[in-house]
Order: structure tokens, then sequence, then C-alpha cells
């Protein structure tokens, strides 16, 4: 009862006039920054930082939320409609919403992706609202071994149970884990993979270049190549009853929704992991639990609300470390830590009890946030659906513009340009060899993570490997990725066996003829 007149008092705050006007102001704009590819919420929240220091400290953090939260949706919008992710968390939603859009499902994407936001967002908050300090106490006991059995974990799900050609596979992640090396060494700062002492790599391969470049202009080559110039535009409508049997139809992945937003959260709360392993690692979850695994990245509909559910429960999540303990729990937030300090805000347990007003008006707005982003998402829609009507030959120039906007923006220079169009080029060569790429987009993103998880394990164990198996909970993630990644292995011995029985059989049959 407390913890709801507490969460009560927060709403009084959270729905002031300005409080509530700058949470709108807030989520729209993110909505647009998130759409933007190149941008995002790190750079959003950046860019409008200074704009919070005319109002009081509730009222930035508040609108700098609703920017957080409103781009966890937007970053959907341009994988959806282009092929080309808004931001780093939205890369994993382009693998199924860029084929729904392609088969004129551009509409049920998008609510779906604005549903499972919502949905994941809306879990999230709850969790926030009613285990905060015991959940923050259990990421503490997250240390690096635990941290890098969690990403095997991952990996093991894009091989394990996926339905991919697993060589193929193997080779997609193994050349995302050399693109993920280039740069400077974690420890020693010596330069590593530099390509002739080209200055442009020793900041190292963005994960953004690369999607932007296979998903971007890969996508579009792709799409010259199998139409022969012929590119016939899908019809797409939207309607209230489109709408209506859009959101029905999400009854069936309700069971997605809730597991997809409960790893979201908890990949979240670990300090410095953030939405896009989250949202990538539901995705394989997803696939990994499928009875059709054949369908996904090719318009399956759980392929575009899982890792959509788990960004948005991430982003929520990312905000627990940064206010309990003083951890960032993602890039976006550590600007949000930065803001506060400025502010006057000191984070950690104490907040709780000094900085109540603050606090619970920061948790209720992120409810109140949640639905203002489906409502004007969904209002958008038809907007968003127009864009989509215009001529290939309209529309390819468009998305080549943005693609290459989207890499210069972050850094501007032009090496990540040209590296965008050289991963585009190299993507639609790997895809009419059939070779997966979504592992190789996973890799890249989580193989520094990994990097560092293992080297820090390895320099606090004296060099012994035996220290990932001993911990309860690192020793236990490892057997069940272990475990994912020998079950096709038994799988395929099994088909074999089975044809092998067939053919026997089929012999036999015609010996007795």
């Amino acid at each position: 009862m407390e913890v709801l007149a507490q969460l009560g008092g927060g709403f009084a705050v959270a729905f002031g006039p300005l409080n509530l006007a700058l949470m709108v102001l807030g989520v729209t704009v993110g909505l647009l920054v998130g759409a933007m590819p190149g941008l995002g919420s790190v750079n959003g929240v950046a860019i409008l930082l200074p704009v919070t220091f005319f109002v009081p400290p509730t009222a930035a953090v508040i609108f700098l939320a609703a920017i957080y939260y409103g781009a966890m949706y937007g970053g959907a919008i341009s994988s959806i409609m282009l092929g080309i992710p808004g931001a780093s968390t939205a890369v994993a939603t382009t693998f199924d919403g860029r084929p729904m859009a392609l088969k004129g499902l551009a509409d049920r994407a998008l609510v779906a992706a604005a549903v499972a936001s919502f949905v994941g967002g809306t879990i999230s908050v709850v969790l926030f609202t009613l285990f905060a300090p015991p959940l923050a106490d259990f990421a503490l006991k997250f240390g690096p071994p635990e941290e890098f059995a969690l990403m095997m974990l991952a990996f093991a799900t894009f091989i394990g149970l996926g339905g991919d050609d697993i060589p193929k596979t193997l080779v997609s992640i193994f050349l995302g884990l050399v693109f993920s090396a280039v740069g400077l060494d974690i420890i020693s700062g010596d330069p590593r993979l530099i390509f002739g002492d080209i200055p442009g790599f020793y900041k190292g391969i963005s994960f953004l270049v690369l999607a932007i470049g296979i998903y971007g202009i890969g996508e579009m080559l792709w799409t010259m190549d199998s139409s022969r110039g012929d590119v016939q535009i899908a019809q797409h409508r939207f309607t209230i009853k489109r709408l209506w049997e859009a959101i029905r139809s999400l009854r069936g992945s309700l069971k997605t929704m809730v597991l997809s937003s409960g790893l979201g959260y908890f990949v979240g709360i670990l300090p410095a992991a953030g939405a896009t392993p989250g949202s990538l690692m539901a995705y394989g979850m997803t696939k990994s639990m499928s009875k059709h695994p054949e369908n996904y990245g090719k318009g399956e509909i759980n392929g575009v609300v899982a890792p959509e559910c788990a960004n948005n429960a991430a982003s929520t999540g990312s905000m627990l470390p940064m206010l309990t303990l003083g951890i960032p729990g993602s890039p976006t937030t550590a600007i949000l830590l930065g803001g506060m300090i400025i502010w006057g805000l000191e984070p950690g347990p104490m907040l709780f009890i000094d900085q109540q007003e603050f606090v619970w008006g920061l948790i209720a707005s992120l409810y109140a946030a949640n639905l203002f982003t489906l409502i004007i998402n969904l209002a958008f829609i038809p907007i968003f659906i127009w864009v989509l009507k215009m001529p290939f030959t309209i529309l390819a120039p468009i998305i080549f513009m943005l693609c290459l906007i989207g890499g210069y923006a972050p850094t501007q220079t032009m090496h990540d340009v040209w590296m965008i169009i050289g991963f585009g080029v190299g993507g639609y060569l790997l895809r009419k060899l059939n070779y997966p790429m979504a592992p190789a987009v996973l890799a890249i993103v989580l193989g520094p993570l990994a990097e560092k998880a293992f080297r820090q394990t390895l320099i606090g164990s004296h060099g012994d490997p035996t220290i990932f198996f001993v911990r309860p909970l690192s020793g236990t993630i490892m057997a069940l990725a272990v475990l994912l990644f020998v079950y096709p292995l038994i799988l395929d011995m099994r088909r074999k066996r089975a044809r092998a029985r067939a053919a026997a059989a089929g012999n036999q049959t015609d010996d007795d003829r």
C-alpha cells in the first residue's frame, strides 16, 4: 500500500502542467530522433541536455526520459519502412520487420512494434516499481564471469535450434567477431587489424555502420537484383478495421511479449549491457523456442514483437542501476546520470529516501510516457504507410541518402560512409550465397562486451578458465549455452538416422516387388 501511495504522489507530480507538456514533447521528439538513421536515443538526449537547464530538475529528467522512451519506439519505424535501423536497439527489428513491409504488411509490423513496445515498457515499469531494491542487489552478483556466460548464451541462441545452416551461421558469427576486434586493444591499447595503419580503423567498426550497410544498401541491391529492374511496390493500406485486426492478431504473441520483456528488463539492469544486446538476445531466444524457426527472417510477426518488447523493457531496466547504485545501465543512462549530477541529484539508495518526489514523479512519468508514445505512434502510422507507397525509383535514392547520412552523422567522417558502401556490397554477395547476416550483427554488438568480460575474468583468476564453470551463476548459464550448442547436432543426427531408415524401408519395398 505504501508503494501505491507513493506512486499516486508521483502521478500528481508527473501530471503537473509543465511536466506533462515536456513529457508529450519529449516522446514526440524521441520518436523523430529514433526514426532518423544514425541518431538514436544517445544523440537525442545528449543534444537536448542543455535545453533542460531552463526547467526544474524533475521536469528536466522527465523530458529526457520521455525522449529516451520515444526513441525506443521510433527506432522501429525506419527499420520496418526502409530496412535501415534507426538505432542500434532496432537492428533486430529489421530482420522480420522489413520482410513484412515488402509483403504489404507494413501496417501490421508497425502496430506490432508499437503494441509490443507498450507492453514491454509497461511490464518493465511495473517490475521497476515493485522490485527495484532486490533486483539491484541481484544485478550486483553479475561479475565478469557471469557477463561472459550470458554473452555465450546469446551466441548459442543463434546457433542452436535456429534452423539456419550451422556452418554458415558460424562463419557469419566469426566475421562479426573479426570486425568487432578492429581498433585498439582494450587492455594494452595496441592497434590491431587496422589494415595498413588506416586512421579510420583506430576507433573500431561501429555495429550501426555494419547494420546500415547490410540492411540498407545490401537490401536495396538485393531488391534490384531479384526483381531484375521491375520492382513491384507492395499495396499498403491502413484502415481502422486493419488496425483492430492487427491488434487482435497479437493475441498469439502474448507469451513472446512476456518472456521478451522479462529478458530485456533483466539484461537492462546489468551494468553496461543496455537495450541492444537485450533486443538481439530476445530475438534469438524467441526464434529458438519457435516451432517454426525457418519462418524467421522472412516476415514473422514474433520477430518484430520480441526485440521491441525487449528494447523498451531494457531501457527502463537500465535506469534501475542508474538510480539505485549510480551505475549507468546503457550509454543513454550514462548521459542522464551526468545530467542528474549537474542538477544536484545524487544517485544511490538514499535517493529513494531524500528525493521521493523526484523518484516517484519519474517512475509515474514512465507509465504515462509509455501510453502517450503508443497513441502518438499509432496516430502516425498512416503517414508512415504513405511513404511506402512512393515508387521505388524515388524511394531507392532516399534510402541511399539516408544510409549515407546515417553513417556520417555519428562520427562525421567519410571513412564510415565508405564502410557502409563496402558492407552493403559484401552483405548483398553473402546473401546471394545464403549466409545469414543476423549472427554477424549480433557478434559485432556482443563481441566487445564478451571480450572485455573474458579478459577481466582471466586477469582476476590468474588465467584459470575453470572459473566460468565453478561459480554457481556463471556455471549454470554456461551449461545452458553448451546445451544450446549441442542440441542442433543431436537433432541433425536424428534427422540423418530417420532419412537412412526411410531409405532402407524404400529399398526393402522395391526388393519385395
